[in-house]
């Protein structure tokens, strides 16, 4: 028997060599909801996120206080009020709020601070770090009231969590958001843990409730679906009775709406449930995910009418040369498309100019719904590889409006005659466009 739970174990650990790698450098947020935070799993799931670190996945935790909010203005002898769906949050509900917030966050800071127990990094206690990461602003009327300390997320401070995630630390984020002129607001927790997935172009965003996936109407756990089909499920009665599913299913699909590639619906009563999604093939819980339904090609003469539709107000704006159909139609294998679900989201093209080893980056757009992903990079790799297999040596871009982007990726300013004559005869001088060149 020894024999045999020794095998399981290793070839367990073989089969999740690959997803250790994969996960390896990847952002992670992960969302507890308040029935989580009081959980008697609570420990083992700590242990588990404890270790995710210890593999180096880059890790941001959000939660919600629901549930000790309502306990809290009980105690209080205040009324729980909601409006369109938030708590009603004024001068009188504020400190009470609050309060959860700040036991809350300093229990999971506790518990973090453990590390890893029976093992050799215990007591070693993960780095935890929070703050005012989170800029808001407020709702103020909404329908004919006032939502006072009531907010909505205004800006996520990419870069500072980007800093403390490169150290190595775990980034905590409390449902709070702080504005410009030193007010508090309470914060949909869901949102946080969307809008900072999107932002921080994370890998996945996992959600914690009490159900352990969406089932089908026979009962049965649904593995995978795409947004599509999710948001199909959000119209339907049957989640009606299911609040916290519901709420987690709207976040899981807006945040793949918005570029996320993977969101997991988990349960915090299912032992073990974080590491069977993460590290097996079958998983636990329920996965949504478009990338089934997002593709990466060349365009065909059938997208015409998608590419004008994606490049018109850029167009209209002054930010592209406006192009015809006529034309589109007759270049129509210098783009490359992303196709979501038949729908073209963005779009980049590619001019050789072969004697000279160079090639023009055109038309590089991204749909703005679908933006702070990974898309614009994905058409980048995508061209780079074209224009090598073409034999090209130099990439180069002409922009008005996105410089900073090319920087950022690697490209660096060149004066107009460093382009192709045949690219200088028609340079547009009114337009002034800065040349940003590429060495492949």
């Amino acid at each position: 028997m020894v024999k045999l739970n020794l095998d399981q174990h290793v070839n367990w650990f073989r089969n999740a060599s690959p997803y250790i790698n994969a996960h390896r450098g990847r952002t992670f947020v992960i969302h507890l909801d308040g029935e989580a935070l009081r959980a008697t799993g609570l420990r083992e799931l700590i242990t588990d996120i404890a270790l995710l670190n210890s593999l180096g996945v880059r890790l941001v935790i959000t939660y919600g206080v629901r549930t000790q909010a309502r306990e809290e203005l009980d105690n209080r002898g205040l009324v729980w009020q909601e409006h369109q769906g938030r708590l009603l949050v004024d001068k009188q509900r504020l400190p009470a709020v609050l309060a959860c917030v700040g036991s809350l966050r300093a229990e999971l800071e506790a518990r973090l601070s453990m590390g890893l127990a029976n093992s050799p990094m215990h007591g070693a206690g993960l780095k935890v770090m929070s703050g005012n990461l989170i800029t808001a602003r407020p709702l103020g009327v909404r329908a004919g009231v006032d939502m006072h300390f009531c907010g909505e997320v205004r800006k996520v401070q990419v870069k500072s969590i980007q800093a403390l995630l490169d150290q190595g630390m775990l980034v905590l984020l409390p449902p709070l958001g702080y504005s410009p002129t030193g007010e508090a607001f309470d914060l949909d927790a869901e949102e946080i843990a969307t809008a900072v997935a999107t932002q921080l172009n994370a890998e996945k965003l996992i959600l914690f409730g009490e159900a352990e996936g969406l089932k089908n109407a026979q009962g049965q756990l649904i593995r995978d679906l795409s947004p599509q089909d999710a948001e199909a499920l959000l119209a339907l009665e049957g989640l009606n009775d299911q609040p916290l599913l519901k709420r987690h299913l709207q976040a899981a699909c807006n945040a793949s709406r918005k570029g996320v590639p993977r969101t997991h619906l988990l349960s915090y009563k299912r032992s073990g449930a974080l590491l069977q999604e993460l590290f097996t093939r079958d998983g636990d819980g329920t996965l949504i995910t478009q990338l089934r339904y997002e593709t990466l090609r060349q365009a065909k003469i059938e997208d015409v009418g998608g590419l004008l539709a994606l490049l018109r107000p850029l167009e209209e704006a002054g930010i592209l040369v406006r192009r015809s159909r006529e034309l589109l139609e007759a270049e129509i294998e210098r783009f490359t498309v992303i196709d979501l679900d038949g729908s073209i989201i963005a779009c980049a093209a590619l001019y050789p100019y072969p004697d000279q080893r160079q090639a023009e980056l055109a038309c590089v757009v991204v749909n703005p719904e679908y933006r702070h992903s990974q898309r614009g990079d994905n058409l980048l790799n995508r061209i780079e590889k074209q224009a090598l297999a073409a034999g090209i040596e130099t990439l180069f871009v002409l922009t008005t409006h996105t410089a900073h982007w090319f920087l950022e990726r690697d490209f660096m300013p060149a004066p107009v005659d460093q382009l192709p004559a045949a690219r200088q005869a028609i340079y547009n001088w009114q337009r002034n466009s800065q040349v940003f060149c590429k060495k492949l």
